[in-house]
């Protein structure tokens, strides 16, 4: 499978721990999408539409009211990258 190279980031930071914060407005809606690595820092280049579109596509999914979380198909089509730590 083609994923973008936004899209590998955002998979890549969630296989190593991340997660995804969302924020709603009144009525329960989804205004804002905001991907957080484990160390805390904010990744830059996450919309809403990204996450829709993982969503869309089963790469991420939330499990009993959890955090979403990079789910096994997201594992399988993330490529692997070189971790600078």
């Amino acid at each position: 499978m083609d994923i973008s190279r936004q899209e590998q980031k955002a998979l890549h930071v969630m296989a190593q721990g991340g997660r995804i914060i969302l924020e709603r407005d009144e009525d329960g809606k989804v205004t804002e999408a905001i991907c957080v690595t484990r160390d805390g820092w904010v990744l830059t280049g996450f919309t809403l539409e990204l996450f829709k579109k993982l969503k869309r596509r089963r790469y991420i999914a939330s499990r009993n009211s959890g955090p979403y979380r990079i789910t096994e198909r997201g594992i399988k089509s993330v490529r692997g990258q070189a971790d600078n730590r």
